[in-house]
């Protein structure tokens, strides 16, 4: 008896094993024993039949094609956002110095974009490329919205090499170039290895803030001490130790004096046991001509009476 006849009294070792020795996977053997039958014609196939099984192979075929050009997504994206899954909301929070534009952009949305295909974490690594954005989280709202909320990063002050401008966070790193508007409420940090030396020393300065108020610059000096450039133009060259307490001298001189309110150029503050003033060139000006005044009148004979 054929294995393909299907007859119950075959048993079922014989059933899976064909005449010529062959032995069937056992998934394979129920398709044989419904292809033996239609062969013997015991079965009668359906009509259409031959029509379904040729739409079915093309069908297959094309799907596979396809696959294989990556064209799956493509065709599920277009599938789902005619069913009502289409992006139609994008809901941003956090941002302020971020472009709202830029975002839109790096989310890559073209209108048929659905829900359901949209890749958020790709889209998020993305976002969190943008220079403001230290992290981002995209999450997606069902049927239609997409949730972007980020986390900037915190200015901390501009930073001056050479001749650019940069806005820094407060470990030095650089976000931007400086482009002004409320960046220009920051510190002015220059040279190089200011940016990492600048928030311990401005921190210093909040101790004296009648000094730090009419600080224009903090200036870093072969990377080892600070010049501090004031509003009035006066620069005070603090000394490389025992900063703490050249900025307690100073305060007190200024507060007693009003150092830093005179007709001067610079303080030098770098020896140890003496402070150094220059004049600014109008104001040597003015004392060396009061000096020679003060020399012709003490030449001058006294008139007797």
């Amino acid at each position: 008896m054929s294995w393909l006849s299907g007859e119950r009294g075959v048993s079922a070792a014989a059933r899976g094993k064909p005449s010529d020795g062959i032995v069937l996977p056992r998934v394979l053997r129920r398709p044989a024993r419904l292809l033996g039958r239609l062969a013997a014609g015991e079965l009668e196939a359906p009509r259409y039949s031959a029509s379904m099984l040729t739409a079915g192979f093309l069908g297959a075929f094309s799907l596979y094609g396809a696959y294989l050009g990556g064209h799956i997504p493509t065709m599920a994206q277009a599938v789902t956002s005619r069913l009502g899954f289409a992006i139609d909301a994008v809901k941003v929070s956090g941002h302020h110095e971020t472009s709202e534009i830029d975002i839109l952009e790096r989310l890559g949305l073209d209108g048929w974009t659905s829900t359901i295909g949209f890749d958020a974490e790709s889209a998020r690594e993305r976002i969190a490329e943008l220079p403001w954005v230290e992290t981002a989280a995209v999450r997606k709202v069902y049927p239609d919205t997409l949730e972007v909320q980020i986390e900037e990063r915190k200015a901390y002050a501009i930073w001056q090499f050479g001749s650019e401008l940069s806005v820094v966070e407060r470990s030095g790193r650089v976000i931007v170039p400086y482009s002004g508007g409320q960046q220009a409420k920051l510190p002015l940090i220059i040279g190089r290895g200011a940016p990492e030396a600048a928030p311990a020393f401005i921190e210093k300065m909040r101790r004296h803030p009648e000094l730090a108020l009419r600080i224009k610059g903090y200036i870093r000096v072969a990377e080892r001490r600070w010049d501090l450039r004031f509003e009035n133009g006066v620069t005070v060259k603090l000394p490389e130790l025992d900063e703490d307490q050249a900025l307690d001298e100073l305060a007190a001189t200024d507060r007693e004096f009003g150092l830093l309110s005179r007709d001067i150029a610079s303080v030098d503050m770098r020896l140890t046991d003496r402070l150094v003033v220059q004049l600014t060139p109008e104001a040597a000006t003015r004392r060396e001509a009061a000096f020679k005044e003060r020399l012709k009148a003490a030449s001058r004979p006294e008139k007797k009476i």
